[in-house]
């Protein structure tokens, strides 16, 4: 028996709750602020003023009313995880949104394509950009997370129909953001990768399955990539988990070593550069020795995370080793996209792993470049690769120089873009600068524009 989160309503025969909230709290982001930080005051106020007495919510949850008002008033606080279990079950609130397991009652497949809005790709699509207004909330996560599963549960036995259009969608989704917001292609990204589910669900011939498979981990780690770019780690790896099945699932070693490389870029870029070198190092074995698109960004990615951990010799040898597979790239591989390798994405990749190991002429010579061949739309690599010309000028000795450039870059960014990847390398500069100079005018500014 379950309880679908979205439509609010229970299936099978379960009856309601007497104090079930209302789908519209469930939506409604002060509620959901307050479910996330287990504040019941907050919640039995809101859920009362939505019509549901005090009287309903002790005997949906099994509480004496005294104590239901108590916490209501907020003269006592709900601390003990037996009771926090019984109020998600009394009010049928989703245990994902109080930091628990899925409830024996919930519909886990939230937004499935077997909701109750049915298969119509524009409604999933509205439900997920509206999910993602607000961010990464936990109702919007929940939400990517029943898309992934869906898709994740079928990745055995088989099948299409509108597959060339699939695989059409993902070309096109790989061309990156094009300056939308990263939430507003994740919403549509999601859409397109959750309409693979009843495809992959009936059995096919093995060469056509291999192509659902591909696209199906393409998709995903392009799904990865954006929840990177966000800040959200932990989902970007579960995502990349589903890549791995789906890529493996469809016997390209290329694309294997594709998602291994853009996973390797997440502890990369949060603070684990000897995980991130591991990961690269299986992407190159993965990918082998020819002129890929694959095998030069994990040369890339591998060159990074050993100047990261400062292992200089290893990654200049992985520098040389990227430098000599790209000028063997063919031309197919060398368009400007996720999933292929272009000149553009080579420098900036150089950028950043001579800006750490402190070359700051040939940095320079990548930035600009990369700068060159980078379209004005590609708001957030542009605003990388000044982060990384800042890092130099602070490396070269100029620190107000590069806190100023920083915070000039941070603050000519959308809302959308000031989060996640960008924070955290502005972050990495920040905390790069000795003690002694933290209160210079400069570094408070940037400290500031960083802390949001």
């Amino acid at each position: 028996m379950s309880f679908h989160p979205i439509s609010g309503g229970l299936v099978d025969d379960l009856p309601p709750s007497p104090a079930q909230v209302p789908h519209r709290l469930l939506t409604d982001p002060a509620f959901v602020r307050a479910l996330r930080e287990r504040d019941f005051t907050t919640v039995f106020a809101m859920a009362h003023d939505a019509g549901i007495s005090f009287n309903r919510i002790a005997e949906a949850c099994t509480l004496k009313a005294e104590r239901v008002s108590q916490i209501a008033r907020g003269t006592t606080a709900v601390t003990a995880l037996t009771t926090v279990e019984r109020i998600a079950s009394g009010l049928r609130i989703p245990g994902a949104l109080l930091g628990l397991a899925a409830q024996p009652w919930e519909d886990t497949t939230v937004l499935s394509t077997e909701s109750d809005h049915g298969e119509d790709p524009m409604k999933r699509r509205n439900l997920l950009r509206g999910a993602l207004a607000a961010g990464l909330t936990a109702p919007a996560l929940a939400a990517l997370t029943a898309a992934r599963t869906d898709i994740d549960q079928t990745l055995s036995p088989s099948a299409p129909q509108d597959l060339a259009d699939l695989e059409a969608a993902a070309e096109s989704y790989g061309y990156g953001y094009h300056g939308q917001a990263p939430t507003r292609v994740l919403a549509d990204l999601v859409t397109d990768f959750t309409t693979l589910r009843p495809l992959l669900t009936v059995p096919q011939p093995a060469p056509v399955r291999a192509r659902l498979c591909r696209t199906a981990g393409q998709m995903a780690g392009m799904t990865a990539i954006v929840l990177h770019d966000l800040g959200s780690r932990r989902e970007s790896r579960a995502w990349f988990a589903t890549a791995t099945r789906a890529a493996a699932e469809s016997g390209d070693p290329q694309l294997h070593a594709w998602v291994l490389a853009r996973e390797a870029m997440v502890p990369l870029n949060y603070g684990a550069p000897r995980a991130a070198a591991g990961l690269a190092d299986q992407a190159r074995q993965a990918a082998g020795t020819r002129p890929t698109a694959a095998a030069v960004l994990a040369a890339a990615v591998a060159a990074r995370a050993y100047a990261l951990d400062h292992q200089s010799e290893h990654a200049r040898a992985a520098l040389t080793a990227a430098d000599a597979l790209m000028n063997r790239l063919p031309d197919s591989e060398r368009s400007d996209t996720w999933l292929t390798y272009s000149e553009q994405k080579h420098h900036v990749h150089l950028s950043h792993a001579f800006t750490t190991l402190g070359d700051t002429r040939r940095a320079q010579e990548s930035q600009q470049r990369a700068l060159e061949l980078s379209a004005p739309t590609s708001t957030m690599t542009r605003t990388l690769l000044t982060i990384d010309a800042a890092a130099s000028s602070h490396h070269d000795g100029d620190t107000e120089q590069a806190c100023r450039r920083t915070v000039a870059a941070l603050t000519a960014l959308p809302a959308d873009y000031r989060t996640g990847l960008v924070r955290r390398r502005a972050l990495d500069l920040y905390e790069a600068i000795p003690a002694q100079h933290h209160r210079e005018r400069a570094v408070r500014e940037l400290r500031d524009v960083v802390a949001g």
